[in-house]
Protein backbone atom coordinates (compact mmCIF):
# COMPACT_ATOMS: atom_id res chain seq x y z
CA UNK A 1 0.00 0.00 0.00
CA UNK A 2 1.34 3.45 -0.92
CA UNK A 3 2.17 6.08 1.66
CA UNK A 4 -0.55 8.38 0.28
CA UNK A 5 -3.26 5.77 0.79
CA UNK A 6 -2.11 5.11 4.35
CA UNK A 7 -2.25 8.83 5.13
CA UNK A 8 -5.72 9.10 3.57
CA UNK A 9 -6.92 6.13 5.62
CA UNK A 10 -5.60 7.60 8.86
CA UNK A 11 -7.23 10.97 8.11
CA UNK A 12 -10.52 9.29 7.22
CA UNK A 13 -10.62 7.31 10.46
CA UNK A 14 -9.64 10.38 12.47
CA UNK A 15 -12.33 12.56 10.90
CA UNK A 16 -14.96 9.85 11.31
CA UNK A 17 -14.05 9.49 15.00
CA UNK A 18 -14.14 13.26 15.52
CA UNK A 19 -17.55 13.55 13.86
CA UNK A 20 -18.93 10.66 15.91
CA UNK A 21 -17.67 12.20 19.15
CA UNK A 22 -19.12 15.58 18.17
CA UNK A 23 -22.42 13.92 17.32
CA UNK A 24 -22.63 12.19 20.69
CA UNK A 25 -21.70 15.42 22.46
CA UNK A 26 -24.30 17.63 20.79
CA UNK A 27 -27.47 18.23 22.74
CA UNK A 28 -30.64 17.10 20.97
CA UNK A 29 -33.79 15.18 21.68
CA UNK A 30 -33.30 11.45 21.03
CA UNK A 31 -35.32 10.11 18.10
CA UNK A 32 -35.64 6.89 16.13
CA UNK A 33 -33.41 8.45 13.45
CA UNK A 34 -30.38 8.77 15.73
CA UNK A 35 -28.75 5.55 14.40
CA UNK A 36 -29.06 6.96 10.89
CA UNK A 37 -27.44 10.18 12.00
CA UNK A 38 -24.50 8.36 13.61
CA UNK A 39 -24.12 6.22 10.50
CA UNK A 40 -24.01 9.33 8.28
CA UNK A 41 -21.39 10.92 10.53
CA UNK A 42 -19.16 7.84 10.30
CA UNK A 43 -19.66 7.31 6.55
CA UNK A 44 -19.00 10.98 5.84
CA UNK A 45 -15.60 10.62 7.51
CA UNK A 46 -14.56 7.21 6.25
CA UNK A 47 -15.28 8.03 2.61
CA UNK A 48 -12.35 10.46 2.73
CA UNK A 49 -10.08 7.43 2.28
CA UNK A 50 -10.94 7.59 -1.45
CA UNK A 51 -10.48 11.36 -1.86
CA UNK A 52 -7.43 11.03 -4.14
CA UNK A 53 -8.89 8.32 -6.36
CA UNK A 54 -12.42 9.72 -6.71
CA UNK A 55 -12.53 13.35 -5.51
CA UNK A 56 -15.87 14.18 -7.15
CA UNK A 57 -17.60 11.12 -5.72
CA UNK A 58 -16.18 11.86 -2.26
CA UNK A 59 -17.36 15.48 -2.57
CA UNK A 60 -20.89 14.29 -3.35
CA UNK A 61 -20.98 11.68 -0.56
CA UNK A 62 -19.64 14.00 2.14
CA UNK A 63 -22.11 16.73 1.11
CA UNK A 64 -25.01 14.27 1.18
CA UNK A 65 -23.97 12.91 4.59
CA UNK A 66 -23.61 16.43 5.99
CA UNK A 67 -27.07 17.44 4.80
CA UNK A 68 -28.43 14.11 6.07
CA UNK A 69 -27.16 14.31 9.63
CA UNK A 70 -28.11 17.99 9.84
CA UNK A 71 -31.65 17.01 8.84
CA UNK A 72 -31.75 14.25 11.47
CA UNK A 73 -30.87 16.83 14.12
CA UNK A 74 -27.09 16.63 14.58
CA UNK A 75 -25.69 20.17 14.45
CA UNK A 76 -22.14 18.99 13.74
CA UNK A 77 -19.69 21.06 11.64
CA UNK A 78 -19.22 19.68 8.12
CA UNK A 79 -15.53 18.90 8.65
CA UNK A 80 -15.48 15.97 6.21
CA UNK A 81 -16.93 18.18 3.50
CA UNK A 82 -14.11 20.71 4.02
CA UNK A 83 -11.56 17.92 3.41
CA UNK A 84 -13.50 16.88 0.30
CA UNK A 85 -13.47 20.46 -1.06
CA UNK A 86 -9.71 20.62 -0.51
CA UNK A 87 -9.18 17.30 -2.33
CA UNK A 88 -11.44 18.26 -5.25
CA UNK A 89 -9.73 21.63 -5.80
CA UNK A 90 -6.30 20.03 -5.49
CA UNK A 91 -7.29 17.54 -8.20
CA UNK A 92 -8.30 20.42 -10.48
CA UNK A 93 -12.10 20.18 -10.09
CA UNK A 94 -12.61 23.78 -9.05
CA UNK A 95 -15.94 24.27 -10.81
CA UNK A 96 -17.41 21.15 -9.20
CA UNK A 97 -16.20 22.26 -5.76
CA UNK A 98 -17.70 25.75 -6.14
CA UNK A 99 -21.01 24.39 -7.47
CA UNK A 100 -21.27 21.85 -4.64
CA UNK A 101 -20.48 24.53 -2.04
CA UNK A 102 -23.18 26.84 -3.39
CA UNK A 103 -25.67 23.99 -3.13
CA UNK A 104 -24.49 23.29 0.41
CA UNK A 105 -25.02 26.94 1.36
CA UNK A 106 -28.63 26.51 0.34
CA UNK A 107 -29.16 22.95 1.56
CA UNK A 108 -27.82 23.18 5.12
CA UNK A 109 -30.26 25.91 6.29
CA UNK A 110 -33.10 23.88 4.82
CA UNK A 111 -31.79 20.79 6.64
CA UNK A 112 -31.70 22.71 9.93
CA UNK A 113 -35.22 23.91 9.28
CA UNK A 114 -36.39 20.37 8.50
CA UNK A 115 -34.84 19.07 11.70
CA UNK A 116 -37.40 21.13 13.66
CA UNK A 117 -34.76 22.53 16.02
CA UNK A 118 -34.85 26.03 14.54
CA UNK A 119 -37.30 28.30 12.88
CA UNK A 120 -36.52 29.81 9.47
CA UNK A 121 -34.66 32.87 10.79
CA UNK A 122 -32.57 30.90 13.25
CA UNK A 123 -31.73 28.24 10.63
CA UNK A 124 -30.31 30.71 8.19
CA UNK A 125 -28.42 32.53 10.94
CA UNK A 126 -26.98 29.32 12.39
CA UNK A 127 -25.99 28.07 8.96
CA UNK A 128 -23.13 30.54 8.86
CA UNK A 129 -21.65 28.92 11.94
CA UNK A 130 -22.35 25.37 10.79
CA UNK A 131 -20.85 25.73 7.35
CA UNK A 132 -17.99 27.85 8.61
CA UNK A 133 -17.83 29.72 5.37
CA UNK A 134 -14.37 31.07 6.08
CA UNK A 135 -13.05 27.54 6.55
CA UNK A 136 -14.72 26.50 3.32
CA UNK A 137 -12.92 29.24 1.42
CA UNK A 138 -9.67 28.39 3.18
CA UNK A 139 -9.99 24.71 2.23
CA UNK A 140 -10.50 25.62 -1.43
CA UNK A 141 -7.61 28.08 -1.38
CA UNK A 142 -5.30 25.51 0.21
CA UNK A 143 -6.21 22.92 -2.39
CA UNK A 144 -5.60 25.38 -5.23
CA UNK A 145 -2.26 26.51 -3.78
CA UNK A 146 -1.03 22.94 -3.46
CA UNK A 147 -2.25 22.09 -6.96
CA UNK A 148 -0.30 25.01 -8.42
CA UNK A 149 2.79 24.02 -6.41
CA UNK A 150 2.59 20.45 -7.71
CA UNK A 151 2.11 21.69 -11.26
CA UNK A 152 5.20 23.90 -11.00
CA UNK A 153 7.18 21.01 -9.53
CA UNK A 154 6.13 18.74 -12.40
CA UNK A 155 7.06 21.42 -14.91
CA UNK A 156 10.47 21.86 -13.28
CA UNK A 157 11.06 18.10 -13.32
CA UNK A 158 10.08 17.90 -16.98
CA UNK A 159 12.41 20.78 -17.81
CA UNK A 160 15.29 19.04 -16.03
CA UNK A 161 14.61 15.82 -17.95
CA UNK A 162 14.53 17.68 -21.27
CA UNK A 163 17.76 19.48 -20.43
CA UNK A 164 19.47 16.22 -19.46
CA UNK A 165 18.23 14.52 -22.62
CA UNK A 166 19.45 17.42 -24.78
CA UNK A 167 22.87 17.34 -23.14
CA UNK A 168 23.07 13.59 -23.66
CA UNK A 169 22.19 14.05 -27.34
CA UNK A 170 24.82 16.76 -27.69
CA UNK A 171 27.43 14.51 -26.07
CA UNK A 172 26.51 11.61 -28.34
CA UNK A 173 26.82 13.92 -31.35
CA UNK A 174 30.22 15.11 -30.14
CA UNK A 175 31.43 11.53 -29.66
CA UNK A 176 30.12 10.57 -33.10
CA UNK A 177 32.03 13.42 -34.71
CA UNK A 178 35.22 12.57 -32.87
CA UNK A 179 34.87 8.93 -33.88
CA UNK A 180 34.17 9.94 -37.46
CA UNK A 181 37.29 12.10 -37.66
CA UNK A 182 39.48 9.34 -36.24
CA UNK A 183 38.05 6.59 -38.45
CA UNK A 184 38.12 8.76 -41.55
CA UNK A 185 41.85 9.35 -41.15
CA UNK A 186 42.69 5.70 -40.55
CA UNK A 187 40.48 4.37 -43.34
CA UNK A 188 41.80 6.99 -45.75
CA UNK A 189 45.33 5.76 -45.05
CA UNK A 190 44.27 2.14 -45.63
CA UNK A 191 42.41 3.03 -48.84
CA UNK A 192 45.32 5.06 -50.26
CA UNK A 193 47.87 2.35 -49.45
CA UNK A 194 45.67 -0.33 -51.02
CA UNK A 195 45.10 1.71 -54.18
CA UNK A 196 48.84 2.42 -54.50
CA UNK A 197 49.63 -1.27 -54.08
CA UNK A 198 47.07 -2.24 -56.74
CA UNK A 199 48.40 0.42 -59.10
CA UNK A 200 52.03 -0.68 -58.69
CA UNK A 201 51.14 -4.34 -59.12
CA UNK A 202 49.28 -3.66 -62.37
CA UNK A 203 52.08 -1.39 -63.57
CA UNK A 204 54.57 -4.23 -63.10
CA UNK A 205 52.23 -6.64 -64.86
CA UNK A 206 51.67 -8.74 -61.75
CA UNK A 207 48.45 -10.37 -60.68
CA UNK A 208 46.67 -8.35 -58.03
CA UNK A 209 45.72 -10.52 -55.03
CA UNK A 210 41.98 -10.75 -54.38
CA UNK A 211 42.56 -9.83 -50.75
CA UNK A 212 44.19 -6.55 -51.82
CA UNK A 213 41.28 -5.74 -54.13
CA UNK A 214 38.86 -6.50 -51.34
CA UNK A 215 40.75 -4.16 -49.01
CA UNK A 216 40.67 -1.41 -51.63
CA UNK A 217 36.95 -1.81 -52.31
CA UNK A 218 36.10 -2.02 -48.60
CA UNK A 219 38.11 1.14 -47.98
CA UNK A 220 36.25 2.99 -50.72
CA UNK A 221 32.86 1.86 -49.37
CA UNK A 222 33.80 2.77 -45.80
CA UNK A 223 34.97 6.21 -46.90
CA UNK A 224 31.70 6.81 -48.74
CA UNK A 225 29.63 5.78 -45.71
CA UNK A 226 31.68 7.95 -43.39
CA UNK A 227 31.19 10.93 -45.70
CA UNK A 228 27.45 10.29 -45.68
CA UNK A 229 27.53 10.08 -41.87
CA UNK A 230 29.42 13.35 -41.64
CA UNK A 231 26.86 15.03 -43.89
CA UNK A 232 24.06 13.77 -41.64
CA UNK A 233 25.87 15.04 -38.53
CA UNK A 234 26.43 18.43 -40.11
CA UNK A 235 22.83 18.58 -41.25
CA UNK A 236 21.75 18.30 -37.60
CA UNK A 237 23.31 21.72 -36.97
CA UNK A 238 21.69 23.53 -39.89
CA UNK A 239 18.84 25.97 -39.40
CA UNK A 240 16.27 25.16 -40.50
CA UNK A 241 16.89 21.37 -40.48
CA UNK A 242 15.62 19.05 -43.18
CA UNK A 243 12.03 17.93 -42.91
CA UNK A 244 9.22 16.30 -44.86
CA UNK A 245 9.23 19.18 -47.33
CA UNK A 246 12.72 18.05 -48.41
CA UNK A 247 11.67 14.43 -49.10
CA UNK A 248 10.91 15.18 -52.82
CA UNK A 249 14.56 16.16 -53.24
CA UNK A 250 15.64 12.81 -51.74
CA UNK A 251 13.41 11.00 -54.22
CA UNK A 252 14.76 13.10 -57.10
CA UNK A 253 18.33 12.22 -56.16
CA UNK A 254 17.41 8.54 -55.95
CA UNK A 255 15.99 8.72 -59.49
CA UNK A 256 19.14 10.48 -60.69
CA UNK A 257 21.14 7.54 -59.29
CA UNK A 258 19.16 5.10 -61.43
CA UNK A 259 16.45 3.99 -58.99
CA UNK A 260 12.85 4.19 -60.16
CA UNK A 261 11.54 5.94 -57.04
CA UNK A 262 7.97 7.18 -56.64
CA UNK A 263 6.60 9.53 -53.96
CA UNK A 264 2.99 9.63 -52.73
CA UNK A 265 1.74 12.10 -50.12
CA UNK A 266 -1.72 11.78 -48.59
CA UNK A 267 -3.42 14.29 -46.31
CA UNK A 268 -2.43 17.79 -45.29
CA UNK A 269 0.69 18.82 -43.44
CA UNK A 270 -0.81 20.84 -40.58
CA UNK A 271 1.51 21.91 -37.80
CA UNK A 272 3.71 18.81 -37.55
CA UNK A 273 6.14 19.13 -34.60
CA UNK A 274 9.74 19.83 -35.60
CA UNK A 275 11.05 16.59 -34.04
CA UNK A 276 8.54 14.51 -36.00
CA UNK A 277 9.34 16.45 -39.19
CA UNK A 278 13.08 15.79 -38.85
CA UNK A 279 12.60 12.13 -37.97
CA UNK A 280 10.35 11.54 -40.98
CA UNK A 281 13.04 12.98 -43.27
CA UNK A 282 15.76 10.83 -41.69
CA UNK A 283 13.67 7.67 -42.06
CA UNK A 284 13.15 8.27 -45.77
CA UNK A 285 16.81 9.25 -46.23
CA UNK A 286 18.16 6.16 -44.48
CA UNK A 287 15.68 3.87 -46.22
CA UNK A 288 16.60 5.12 -49.68
CA UNK A 289 20.31 4.92 -48.83
CA UNK A 290 19.85 1.27 -47.80
CA UNK A 291 17.96 0.55 -51.03
CA UNK A 292 20.80 2.03 -53.10
CA UNK A 293 23.59 0.27 -51.18
CA UNK A 294 22.26 -3.15 -50.27
CA UNK A 295 18.91 -4.00 -51.82
CA UNK A 296 19.85 -4.41 -55.48
CA UNK A 297 16.40 -2.98 -56.22
CA UNK A 298 15.06 -1.45 -59.43
CA UNK A 299 12.07 0.37 -57.93
CA UNK A 300 11.13 1.94 -54.63
CA UNK A 301 8.01 3.66 -53.37
CA UNK A 302 7.84 6.32 -50.68
CA UNK A 303 4.45 7.03 -49.09
CA UNK A 304 3.76 9.75 -46.51
CA UNK A 305 0.32 9.72 -44.94
CA UNK A 306 -0.82 12.60 -42.73
CA UNK A 307 -3.47 11.33 -40.31
CA UNK A 308 -5.22 13.29 -37.55
CA UNK A 309 -2.86 12.15 -34.77
CA UNK A 310 -0.20 10.16 -36.63
CA UNK A 311 2.31 10.63 -39.41
CA UNK A 312 2.90 7.36 -41.26
CA UNK A 313 5.98 6.88 -43.47
CA UNK A 314 6.38 3.78 -45.62
CA UNK A 315 9.27 2.92 -47.96
CA UNK A 316 9.11 -0.31 -49.99
CA UNK A 317 11.49 -1.73 -52.58
CA UNK A 318 11.56 -4.74 -54.91
CA UNK A 319 15.07 -5.82 -53.95
CA UNK A 320 16.49 -9.25 -53.24
CA UNK A 321 15.45 -9.42 -49.57
CA UNK A 322 13.07 -12.24 -48.66
CA UNK A 323 11.52 -13.46 -45.44
CA UNK A 324 13.88 -16.47 -45.45
CA UNK A 325 17.00 -14.32 -45.86
CA UNK A 326 16.30 -11.82 -43.09
CA UNK A 327 19.52 -10.61 -41.47
CA UNK A 328 20.48 -8.67 -38.38
CA UNK A 329 19.60 -4.94 -38.58
CA UNK A 330 22.45 -2.59 -39.35
CA UNK A 331 23.45 0.66 -37.70
CA UNK A 332 21.10 2.66 -39.94
CA UNK A 333 18.02 0.68 -38.94
CA UNK A 334 19.00 0.79 -35.28
CA UNK A 335 19.33 4.56 -35.52
CA UNK A 336 15.89 4.81 -37.10
CA UNK A 337 14.41 2.68 -34.35
CA UNK A 338 15.99 4.91 -31.68
CA UNK A 339 14.59 8.06 -33.29
CA UNK A 340 11.09 6.59 -33.57
CA UNK A 341 11.11 5.18 -30.02
CA UNK A 342 12.21 8.55 -28.63
CA UNK A 343 9.02 10.07 -30.06
CA UNK A 344 6.81 7.27 -28.71
CA UNK A 345 6.19 5.83 -32.18
CA UNK A 346 6.46 2.41 -33.79
CA UNK A 347 8.80 1.13 -36.48
CA UNK A 348 8.60 -2.02 -38.57
CA UNK A 349 11.51 -2.83 -40.86
CA UNK A 350 11.56 -6.30 -42.39
CA UNK A 351 11.47 -8.21 -45.69
CA UNK A 352 8.04 -8.27 -47.34
CA UNK A 353 6.17 -11.47 -48.09
CA UNK A 354 5.95 -10.50 -51.78
CA UNK A 355 9.69 -9.85 -51.90
CA UNK A 356 11.81 -6.83 -51.24
CA UNK A 357 12.17 -4.83 -48.05
CA UNK A 358 9.67 -2.56 -46.30
CA UNK A 359 10.06 0.15 -43.67
CA UNK A 360 7.01 1.58 -41.95
CA UNK A 361 7.10 4.18 -39.18
CA UNK A 362 4.16 5.57 -37.25
CA UNK A 363 4.99 8.84 -35.50
CA UNK A 364 2.46 10.33 -33.03
CA UNK A 365 1.60 13.96 -33.74
CA UNK A 366 0.67 16.07 -30.74
CA UNK A 367 -0.75 19.32 -32.16
CA UNK A 368 -0.78 20.92 -28.72
CA UNK A 369 2.99 20.59 -28.36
Amino acid sequence: MSRGRIVDGVIAVGVAAALLIAGRSVEHLPTDLDPLGYALLVVGGLVLAARRRAPIAVLAVTASCAVGYQTVGFEVPVVAYLFAVYAAVRAGHRVAAVAASVLMLLAVPLALLASGLHDAGEAFTQSRDVLQLAWLIAAGAAGEALRQAERRADEAARTREETARRRADEERLHIARELHDSLTHQISVIKVQAEVAVHLARKRGEDVPDALLAIRDAGREAARELRATLEALRDDDKKPPHGVDDVPELVRRARAAGLDAQLTIEGNCDDVPAAVDRTAYRIVQESLNNVARHAAAATASVRIDYRPDTLVIRVDDDGKATVDTASEPGVGLLGMRERVSALGGRLRAAPRSEGGFGVQAELPVDHSA
